[in-house]
């Protein structure tokens, strides 16, 4: 069944078929943080504690303020329908999950501590996200009393309200994360073994392979995972064909950050090295 078939109207067919691509690329850039996560407790700690914090900030930055915008302008018109009520509520309680994951992500005491917790995380948002495109979002697009598009205007007009409050509040402890910073790199000295100066001893590189990762999810998650890689280190990249359309975007998305060598070209997969300069 299409996709115009299940909308009532054709703007809501295209609100709901942006909703789902917003979907995949949060679902997709967690995807690839959680990975690097993984990888690197094994192979490079001193990258997984730098990956850990990300994978932190990018949850308080979209993944958390994404669920208090749905339940905001989204979840109440769903709840007001019979048919739906008790699977808002349940999801209501996922969002309740997905904080306290957040939550245990945050207080962990190290990276090796938080990987299930990542792991469990990704899981849950990932079939949270699927009852929300095949149950939710269809029941909306198809109710001519509701306008779906309107819906998700008001829900992304509430998260660029967030993120402006955000960065203003950043913008004030900047200064303050700045020197908290340097003075880090001051106690440890060197460059924690990230650049292969001697600082500490080289370590195996993280390797993200996408071939068994869903079309929808696979650029968002590699460019999850590249945000995860910290300047002066590098991932594997594992893909089931020559990349050349999602090289061509990572390039585009970040002008000169990642420098390409493939160490394999095919026939089966093709491996290559992505370098944070």
């Amino acid at each position: 069944m299409s996709v115009l078939t299940l909308a009532s109207d054709p703007e809501d067919a295209t609100a709901l078929e942006a909703a789902e691509a917003h979907h995949a690329r949060l679902a997709g850039e967690l995807a690839g943080r959680v990975t690097m996560l993984l990888t690197a407790v094994d192979r490079d700690p001193i990258a997984a504690e730098k990956i850990h914090a990300g994978l932190v900030a990018y949850c308080d930055r979209s993944l958390l303020p994404h669920a208090v915008a749905e339940e905001a302008a989204l979840y109440p018109a769903a709840h007001g329908m019979p048919e739906a009520r008790l699977l808002i509520e349940s999801l209501i309680g996922e969002h309740r999950c997905l904080t306290a994951l957040v939550d245990a992500l945050r207080n962990a005491p190290s990276p090796a501590g938080a990987a299930a917790d990542a792991r469990a995380l990704q899981v849950l948002f990932e079939e949270h996200m699927a009852k929300e495109n095949g149950l939710v979002l269809p029941l909306l697009a198809m109710t001519p009393e509701v306008s779906l598009a309107a819906l998700l205007t008001d829900m992304h007009r509430r998260l660029a309200n967030n993120g402006r409050t955000r960065s203003a509040q950043e913008d004030q402890n900047v200064e303050e994360g700045q020197d908290m910073q340097e003075g880090q790199v001051e106690e440890t000295g060197g460059c924690g073994g990230v650049c292969g100066c001697g600082g500490a001893a080289e370590t195996a590189e993280p390797e993200l392979d996408v071939r068994e990762v869903p079309h929808a999810l696979r650029h968002a998650t590699v460019f999850g995972a590249l945000d995860a890689v910290p300047a002066g280190t590098a991932m594997v990249l594992v893909a089931p064909h020559d990349p050349l359309p999602l090289l061509a975007q990572i390039e585009q998305r970040s002008p000169g950050v990642f420098s390409v060598e493939y160490l394999e070209r095919g026939p089966e997969a093709w491996r290559m090295r992505l370098s944070h300069r």
